[in-house]
């Protein structure tokens, strides 16, 4: 869990272009837009976009459940597990 937490986070960081933020800087449960982070609508997608080209996700960017996965670094590792397992029983 913890590798893909640390992932996530690179991308983040990498996607964004956050020069000054490291992974540690990120709290795994800490929220990613507003407070925690401070991303925005802009930052949103542009990780969505980053889920779909890494993990192959494709996400309703209009979707309650959506907004949920995007909550914190936990809850992406957690969409990113349960789409794997989702492809491997496929």
């Amino acid at each position: 869990m913890a590798d893909l937490n640390l992932e996530l986070k690179q991308l983040i960081i990498e996607t964004l272009d956050l020069e000054d933020v490291e992974p540690a800087d990120i709290i795994d449960d800490e929220p990613l837009f507003v407070d925690g982070l401070g991303l925005d609508s802009i930052d949103a997608l542009e990780i969505g976009l980053m889920l779909q080209v890494n993990y192959g996700i494709n996400l309703k960017s209009d979707n309650d459940e959506t907004r949920q996965h995007f909550s914190s670094v936990n809850a992406l590792a957690a969409l990113v597990r349960e789409h794997r397992q989702q492809q491997e029983s496929a």
